[in-house]
């Protein structure tokens, strides 16, 4: 029988191994028989160690079943099938009414999209829906109800889950024909709950809120000010033609002199917006003037600044925090297998690992093969001697290091000639040769096409860019040979930068031969141009441009162009939470773009008051014809924004919309400009400076950790900060595992 006293054990206890607070007593999986402690233990440590190379909380269940579950739900095929799901409920926009499926989005000439049956898209949606349902089930149910309760994430994702179904049953009973879906304005957040990194970035965005709010508050009075200095400026009883012009077109009225004004604060409006009184009187100028230098070279880099210096740290903090989980999890691991020590031995000395212990546990890990076999390698080292706890955290450094693997041997040749031969072609020289020959072809391509940019196709000779490409492409093939001499043909395909000018050689090749065979050898007079549109000898000369990549391998052997080329790999990897904002910024205003202002652009002609381009102002809507710039469906309501975004002519976007759908729209346009343009592509700077410096002042301290420059290791970004963090203290670990919500230890 069970022993009563089971569920107040301590999980870590010599007298137990059991199930801890996850195994209530009569539990048939906490009885001695059917789960061996030992195998409980190891499983546990597995866990924990997965946790920590993964960065992931600790704080869950940790008995035989829920770690089970753990498991599977991170698995590659569940973590998998749930991004999928994400992509998928985010992709149903495109396709759901109004669908995005035509070929251009220009009013004048799209065809009528497909409209999909009700209960196509909504059965997609309520497949993905019910994902999400089992998502936050086991989530709940693995951190406990104590956690979930204190999760704002977990209770969000309950409460949108619920709005969602709710929306979706509604749209149901009115057969898809709701003027509005609110669960689409929700989708967003799966993405968002989703990733810990997005969490992150919307905290340090909360935080750097308040301040953001104070210089956006003195950049309003700023636009106040000057607003009503230029009415009262432009305006009078004796006007002349330069103010009445200034009045007419940018100071009418209240809204439209803020409007021009704020516009004028991102440039895009300037000079035009000062042409008027400047054509009349030089001395207006000093008002536009003074208005670009407070507003957009002073308040506006003063809110970069603060942004900056707000969220200066982030990828600080954001290491701090995961390097604090990584040894977290790591000790928890050390405290189940230390455990396990002391209990073999009758009167244990000391305390430790066992080697075999976690070599033992490692084979349960989730791990990739390369990974997995060098921190074998590094416990091997230390012998039979029991792993302290500062040896066993330091094998975990490991984890963050990426493999490089060892290439093949090279070929062994009895000739002396040929090993000579073999050396001279396998040389780093033969690849700057390489690179020298790429550039002399596209050059002769870049010759050519100006030679032959107003010579029209009957009238052109290529006899001798023919001539050319034949020689370069049978370089190519003659450089492909003898590299796969030198290096062997595994040792060859063992660098990617070798496949890529493999895999072009062959491309080039087969086009080349293509065009020998229909228009025969280069000839004087050779016209190969005539026989369609885009010709053969047109496709070759295309991929011929793409040699140019292989400047790109000199990018390793340069150390200041090393670094800030590695700054740019580690802002992409990096940028994946800021790219996940921006998606979820995107989408949100994309679909209530939508919900306003769809069909509000309307083509000329067929009852429209929209003028044509003959009658239209010079730089309006209309005379640029920015008709594919609308919202009536979701791809080009993306476009809009895009271009929006990037401010330049965005004046004319607010004065469209303005026409077709009301003043209020400009409120729409200057929040998403606040959005995008001011808050995200700030943050996005303040980002590349924080990666750039770090980078840049530690670039002498990436050899140090290497080591030997042939090393078989990349460092991570985490572990390339390293030297910065602060080391979490030995009681500081304790003190959290001692909170655990699922675990209690027995020191």
């Amino acid at each position: 029988m069970e022993d009563p006293r089971a569920e107040s054990e301590p999980l870590l206890s010599r007298a137990r191994g059991g199930g801890g607070r996850d195994c209530p007593a009569g539990s048939a999986s906490c009885r001695p028989g059917a789960v061996s402690w030992r195998d409980l233990r190891f499983d546990q440590a597995a866990v924990f160690i997965e946790d920590a190379i993964q960065y992931r909380s600790i704080n869950h269940r940790m008995d035989v079943r829920s770690m089970w579950l753990y498991r599977l739900y991170y698995s590659n095929a569940c973590q998998w099938i749930l991004s999928f799901t994400i992509f998928l409920i985010l992709f149903l926009a495109f396709i759901e009414s109004p669908s995005s499926l035509t070929s251009t989005a220009d009013v004048r000439y799209r065809s009528a999209p497909w409209d999909p049956p009700c209960g196509l898209t909504e059965g997609l949606e309520v497949l993905c829906l019910l994902v999400f349902v089992a998502d936050v089930s086991v989530k709940s149910y693995l951190v406990g109800w104590a956690q979930f309760r204190t999760n704002p994430w977990l209770l969000a994702y309950l409460v949108v889950l619920v709005v969602s179904l709710t929306d979706w049953i509604v749209s149901l009973s009115l057969l898809c024909q709701e003027p509005l879906r609110v669960r689409r304005l929700l989708r967003p957040f799966f993405l968002m709950q989703n990733s810990s990194m997005m969490k992150k970035t919307l905290k340090c965005i909360r935080s750097s809120l308040p301040e953001m709010a104070s210089v956006l508050l003195l950049l309003a009075l700023h636009l106040c000010v000057f607003t009503m200095s230029g009415m009262l400026l432009f305006t009078g009883e004796k006007q002349g033609d330069g103010q009445d012009r200034e009045r007419l077109i940018y100071f009418r009225n209240l809204p439209e002199a803020l409007t021009s004004l704020l516009v004028l604060l991102t440039t895009a409006n300037n000079p035009d917006v000062m042409i008027p009184a400047y054509s009349k009187n030089r001395a207006y100028a000093i008002f536009f003037i003074v208005f670009t230098l407070i507003g957009s070279l002073f308040l506006m880099n003063l809110l970069t600044a603060i942004i900056y210096n707000q969220f200066r740290g982030y990828l600080m903090k954001s290491f701090q925090t995961s390097l604090f989980r990584r040894r977290l999890g790591a000790r928890a691991a050390y405290e189940v297998l230390s455990s396990m020590t002391a209990e073999g031995e009758a009167h244990p000395r000391e305390v430790g690992v066992r080697p075999r212990d976690f070599l033992q546990v490692l084979q349960r890990v989730q791990l990739d093969g390369s990974h997995k076999q060098a921190v074998v390698e590094k416990v091997r080292s230390y012998g039979g001697d029991l792993l302290s706890a500062g040896e066993f955290q330091k094998l975990f450094n490991e984890f963050d290091k990426r493999v490089i693997k060892e290439p093949p041997p090279r070929p062994e040749y009895p000739s002396p000639f040929l090993r000579r031969a073999q050396t001279v072609f396998s040389h780093r020289y033969f690849d700057y040769l390489g690179n020298f020959i790429a550039l002399g072809n596209l050059v002769s391509i870049s010759v050519f096409l100006v030679i032959d940019a107003d010579v029209l196709p009957e009238d052109r000779d290529d006899f001798v860019l023919g001539i050319l490409n034949c020689v370069f492409i049978l370089y190519y093939l003659l450089e492909l040979l003898l590299k796969v001499f030198a290096l062997g043909l595994p040792g060859y395909l063992a660098h990617s930068s070798n496949v890529f000018d493999g895999l072009l050689t062959v491309v080039l090749l087969v086009l080349e031969i293509s065009t020998l065979a229909v228009y025969r050898f280069p000839h004087p007079g050779w016209k190969p141009e005539m026989l369609g549109l885009l010709s053969l000898w047109d496709m070759a000369r295309l991929v011929n441009t793409l040699i140019v990549v292989r400047f790109l391998r000199i990018i390793p052997s340069l150390k200041l162009m090393a670094v800030v080329a590695s700054t740019i790999l580690d802002l992409i990897r990096n940028m994946r939470a800021f790219g996940g904002i921006l998606v979820v910024v995107y989408y949100v205003f994309a679909i209530l773009g939508i919900s306003l202002f769809r069909g509000v652009i309307v083509a000329p002609g067929n009852g429209s008051l929209s003028p044509d381009n003959s009658s239209a102002p010079c730089g309006s809507f209309e005379q640029l014809e920015y008709w594919p710039n609308n919202f009536d469906d979701f791809a080009a309501a993306l476009i809009t924004l895009w271009n929006v975004m990037v401010v330049n002519n965005w004046q004319v976007f607010l004065d469209a919309y303005r026409r077709y759908s009301g003043p209020w729209s400009k409120i729409y346009f200057v929040l998403w400009w606040l959005v995008s343009s001011v808050i995200w592509v700030n943050l996005f700077l303040a980002l590349i400076l924080e990666n750039f410096l770090h980078k840049w002042d530690r670039r002498s301290h990436l050899q140090s950790l290497v080591g030997d420059p042939d090393s078989t290791y990349q460092m991570s970004a985490e572990l390339l900060f390293r030297e910065v963090l602060e080391e979490p203290t030995e009681d500081e670990l304790m003190e959290k595992l001692s909170h655990h919500p699922h675990l209690r230890l027995c020191r």
